[in-house]
């Protein structure tokens, strides 16, 4: 979809941005590659970001072999807590989910969620996610 150019200019704005940020995206993407290898495990997005704006982040970062379009939820309309309503009814009560996220929501949202680990800050150190599986 992009050119040889703006290809080009994005993975460099990438690599500035992990620059930035310790490597998160990285460790992130290494986080959740575990998680989408194990046979009884999924990862599902749960995001305010309209659906398609959404599917083309998730694509830009390079999340799209991690993230199956079926588990990319847009909370825009209906809200988080409706979103993870939907995850409940689709994968049952009785999973363990771990929410990641830094709002609110997240946090309400993984309080209704029998079953869940615990409420993980984006900032988390993404290298300890094996202690929490």
């Amino acid at each position: 979809l992009l050119g040889p150019a703006k290809r080009e200019a994005w993975l460099q704005l990438r690599a500035e941005i992990e620059a930035l940020t310790d490597s998160w995206l990285t460790l992130a993407l290494k986080a959740l590659t575990l998680i989408h290898s194990r046979s009884n495990c999924v990862n599902i997005l749960v995001t305010t970001t309209q659906l398609i704006p959404a599917l083309a982040k998730v694509l830009l970062y390079g999340l799209g072999v991690v993230f199956p379009i079926e588990n990319i939820y847009s909370a825009t309309k209906i809200g988080k807590e409706s979103c993870f309503e939907r995850v409940i009814q689709r994968f049952g009560r009785k999973v363990v989910y771990i929410v990641i996220g830094d709002g609110v929501e997240e946090e309400q949202g993984s309080k209704k969620v029998r079953g869940t680990k615990q409420l993980i800050p984006f900032n988390f150190p993404f290298h300890n996610v094996r202690v929490l599986l």
